[in-house]
C-alpha cells in the first residue's frame, strides 16, 4: 500500500439497530485492501466492542481507522461521562450498564477486556464529564 488510508464514522448514541455498523463497513474495507482474515477479526471484534461500549455508556462518538503498511489503527472518541476506575472497567465482567441495557444482551462487561485481547496495544484517555478516547493497535505483520 503506498499511502495510508483513513475511514471515519460517527456512532450515534443510543441506537441499538446501527450500532456496530462502522465496524462491518471497515471489515468489507480491510478485505477489500487485502489484510489477513486474522487482522481482520481482531479489528472487528474490537471496533465492535468499541462501538457498543459508545452507544451503552456515552451517547455515542466518532471512529477513526488507519491502514497503514504495518498496522491498523483505531481510535474511539466520546463526549461521555468518562471511565472512573480504568483498572476496575478493565476487569472482566464488570459493568456499569443499566437494566434497561443488560435486557437487551449488551453490558456483561467483556467490552473492554475483549479490545485489549484483540490488539496489540490499548491506550485510554478519560476524564470525567469529558470523555473517552480509546486508541487501539493491530499489526498487520506476522499475522
Amino acid at each position: 500500500m503506498a499511502e495510508n488510508v483513513t475511514f471515519h464514522f460517527d456512532v450515534d448514541g443510543e441506537n441499538f439497530t446501527s450500532a456496530g455498523e462502522a465496524s462491518v463497513l471497515v471489515k468489507k474495507k480491510l478485505r477489500q485492501l487485502g489484510l489477513s482474515p486474522e487482522v481482520i477479526r481482531r479489528v472487528s471484534i474490537a471496533m465492535y466492542e468499541g462501538e457498543i461500549n459508545m452507544v451503552i455508556h456515552a451517547d455515542g462518538g466518532t471512529a477513526d481507522v488507519t491502514v497503514t503498511d504495518d498496522e491498523v489503527i483505531i481510535v474511539l472518541a466520546d463526549r461521555g461521562p468518562g471511565i472512573p476506575d480504568i483498572s476496575l472497567a478493565m476487569q472482566e465482567g464488570y459493568s456499569t450498564a443499566r437494566d434497561n441495557i443488560r435486557a437487551l444482551g449488551f453490558g456483561a462487561g467483556m467490552g473492554l477486556p475483549n479490545m485489549k485481547k484483540y490488539t496489540d496495544s490499548m491506550e485510554i484517555e478519560t476524564e470525567l464529564g469529558v470523555g473517552t478516547t480509546i486508541t487501539m493497535k493491530v499489526s498487520c505483520k506476522d499475522a
